[in-house]
C-alpha cells in the first residue's frame, strides 16, 4: 500500500512537472519536439523539476484528509494555497483556473465550501478531476458506493459543482480504487464500467449528460486512435486523455510522457494519468531521476506516509 501511495503522490507531481514547460503547446509542436524529461522554463518561465496548481491542490486534498474528512478544512487549505503558495513548488502561486479562482474567492470572503463551486456548463474544467486522487484512497475501504459518490460530489464541488466535473472525477475515483487491489488495468477499467453504469442506472441523472461519458463507459476508450483523443482543459477531454495514455501503455514513465506528449493542457493530462500510473506501477516503477529531480521530493514522500499512517487509523475513517 505504501509502495501505491507514494507512487500517487510522486506520480502526480512528475507528471505535473513534465508538462508544465509546454502548457498550450500543439501535438504537432511536441511531435517534432517531444517531452522526454524534466525541462525548464518554456511556458511558465519555471525551472525543470517545477509541479503547478494540479499537484498542489492533490496535496492540499491529501494533508486535510491526514485529519479526517472536514470540506471546510479542507477548502481552508486550498485557501492557503492561493494566498502564500502553501504547497506550491517553490512556496508561490503562478497558475490556477478561473473556476478555481472564483471559487476561493467564494470561501475566502464566507461561503460555504458547499454552495462555493461553480455550476454552469462553461464551468466544466478539469479543476477538480486534477486534485481529486487522494479521495480514492482515502474512500479504499468505503463499501457504499452512494457513500463514495456524495463524498466524491462534495469535493469536487469546492471548486467545480456541474455534473460532468462531478461524474468526472467520481469515474476516476472508481477506477483508482480498482488500481489499490486489481493488478490488470483493463480488468480495473472494466470492473469501474460494470459499477458506475450500475450506479447511473438506479439514480435519477440527466441522460443527456450521462450520454457524454459513453465513449469511456459504453465503449473501450482503449480503442480509439490518438486522433480520437482531445487533450484540452475540458473535464471530459482530460479523463478520456488519461485513461487512454494509461490503457494504451506498460510502464509509468510512458504513460506521463504519451499523457504530456498529446500537447494542450499537458500539466493536467500528465498529472492525472501520473496518479493513476504512480497508482498502478508503485514506487519502484518510478524513474529515479525524476524522483530525485522533483520539487519538494522528500516532503512529498513524508506527506505519502503521513498519509498512509492516517488512513490505518479510526479517526480518518
Amino acid at each position: 500500500m505504501q509502495q501505491q501511495i507514494t507512487g500517487a503522490f510522486l506520480g502526480t507531481a512528475i507528471g505535473d512537472a513534465l508538462g508544465v514547460p509546454v502548457e498550450f503547446k500543439t501535438r504537432s509542436y511536441l511531435r517534432e519536439n517531444p517531452i522526454q524529461d524534466f525541462i525548464g522554463y518554456g511556458s511558465w518561465n519555471q525551472p525543470p523539476g517545477t509541479f503547478s496548481d494540479d499537484a498542489s491542490l492533490t496535496f492540499c486534498t491529501a494533508e486535510s484528509l491526514t485529519h479526517g474528512y472536514n470540506l471546510t478544512h479542507m477548502a481552508h487549505t486550498f485557501l492557503k494555497w492561493y494566498a502564500d503558495g502553501h504547497w506550491g513548488a517553490h512556496d508561490q502561486v503562478f497558475d490556477i483556473g478561473n473556476t478555481t479562482r472564483h471559487a476561493l474567492h467564494r470561501i475566502g470572503t464566507g461561503t460555504s465550501p458547499l454552495f462555493s463551486g461553480g455550476y454552469e456548463e462553461f464551468e466544466n474544467g478539469n479543476g477538480s478531476l486534477m486534485r481529486v486522487m487522494p479521495i480514492a484512497l482515502y474512500l479504499a475501504k468505503e463499501e457504499n458506493i452512494q457513500q463514495r459518490y456524495h463524498i466524491v460530489k462534495e469535493v469536487s464541488g469546492i471548486t467545480h459543482m456541474h455534473f460532468r466535473s462531478v461524474l468526472a472525477c467520481f469515474i476516476y475515483v472508481e477506477f483508482l480504487r480498482n488500481l489499490l487491489t486489481i493488478k490488470d488495468i483493463q480488468e480495473s477499467y472494466q470492473v469501474m464500467q460494470a459499477a458506475v453504469n450500475d450506479f447511473i442506472l438506479a439514480q435519477q441523472f440527466n441522460p443527456a449528460e450521462v450520454r457524454l461519458f459513453d465513449r469511456i463507459l459504453k465503449d473501450n476508450i482503449t480503442n480509439l486512435t490518438e486522433d480520437d483523443i482531445q487533450s484540452s482543459g475540458y473535464v471530459i477531454a482530460t479523463l478520456e486523455s488519461a485513461l487512454w495514455c494509461l490503457l494504451n501503455t506498460s510502464n509509468y514513465a510512458d504513460a506521463v510522457l504519451r499523457a504530456v506528449n498529446l500537447g494542450g493542457d499537458t500539466d493536467t493530462t500528465g498529472a492525472v494519468a501520473g496518479a493513476a500510473a504512480g497508482l498502478h506501477y508503485g514506487l519502484d516503477g518510478i524513474p529515479a531521476h525524476w524522483v530525485q529531480g522533483i520539487a519538494k521530493s522528500a516532503k512529498i514522500i513524508e506527506l505519502s506516509q503521513q498519509f498512509t499512517d492516517a488512513l490505518s487509523t479510526p479517526s480518518a475513517g
